[in-house]
């Protein structure tokens, strides 16, 4: 029988709050989602294929932001929590400042902005929200903007294990993405991007060609269970998101072994760190 006690660790660092968007269309033969490869000198998940997103700011969480927000069904955005309302925020500016897909409308509006006017607002304001130079709020007021979180589908909540030098707190959406935005990496935090099938991202990183690593392997191996966007999100929308805080434990041979909740419902339950695929960020060393 396993040792059920996780090795002994310091005081774990804080997670920081964060966010990601799985950016999803219909390919010719199956679903595809878009992905980034991180910037070699970025310090947590270098060179890595990961899904658009990072840190939330602190600004993202201003609650006058919540009058610049849809939500589905006509739901009030100010009855959200200061941090449900800055993974959302932080996700779209995220999204928008890596691969410049902007997920909001004119106010009053029922589509979202098209190409031709995304041109004009990323020439007006994308470089200075990157730089920190310009909030989230100031962005949507001067365009007169609504943010569409009645896109935003709740897909997975993931914390970064304890022993790990950096730790994240992350919430994963779902989106249709819009046809008419162009997807594309930024080249400053992300040097080449993709849109890809599921078994075309496994192939890359069982072969080596690209770096995965395991929470968002583990993603990936989930989205893939689903063969269309529309089929995603009803299966996202139907199923409450298990918030995922992989455990260390140690197996009857004392080696290490990852666990997930068996509910939250990955692929992976149980399994030597060793044998992970797509392995622990490069910044990451396992407590022995």
């Amino acid at each position: 029988m396993s040792d059920p006690t996780p090795p002994a660790t310091a005081q774990p660092v804080a997670a920081r709050p964060a966010s990601t968007i799985l950016l999803l269309r219909d390919g010719p033969q199956m679903l595809e989602v878009f992905m980034v490869e991180r910037h070699h000198k970025i310090d947590f998940a270098e060179g890595a294929l990961v899904f658009p997103g990072g840190k939330t700011e602190k600004s993202d969480g201003e609650p006058a932001l919540a009058g610049h927000c849809r939500l589905a069904n006509g739901a009030d955005a100010a009855a959200l929590s200061r941090d449900e309302l800055a993974v959302r925020v932080g996700a779209i500016r995220e999204t928008f400042e890596e691969c410049g897909v902007l997920l909001a409308r004119r106010a009053g509006e029922a589509t979202l902005v098209d190409a031709a006017l995304l041109g004009v607002i990323a020439e007006r304001h994308r470089e200075a929200l990157h730089e920190d130079r310009m909030t989230m709020l100031e962005f949507v007021r001067s365009e007169e903007l609504e943010l569409a979180f009645d896109l935003l589908v709740p897909f997975a909540h993931w914390i970064t294990p304890e022993f790990m030098p950096k730790r994240f707190d992350t919430h994963f959406f779902l989106v249709d993405a819009p046809g008419d935005q162009l997807a594309v990496h930024d080249g400053i935090e992300s040097v080449d991007s993709l849109w890809t099938t599921i078994p075309n991202a496994l192939h890359l990183e069982e072969t080596g060609r690209r770096n995965i690593i395991f929470p968002t392997l583990e993603n990936i191996k989930k989205l893939g269970r689903s063969r269309s966007v529309v089929q995603a999100l009803e299966r996202a929308r139907a199923r409450p998101v298990v918030t995922v805080l992989p455990r260390l434990t140690k197996d009857a041979q004392g080696a290490l072994m990852m666990e997930l909740p068996e509910e939250a419902g990955y692929d992976t339950v149980r399994a030597p760190i060793a044998a992970l695929g797509g392995g622990l960020p490069k910044s990451a060393r396992a407590p022995t």
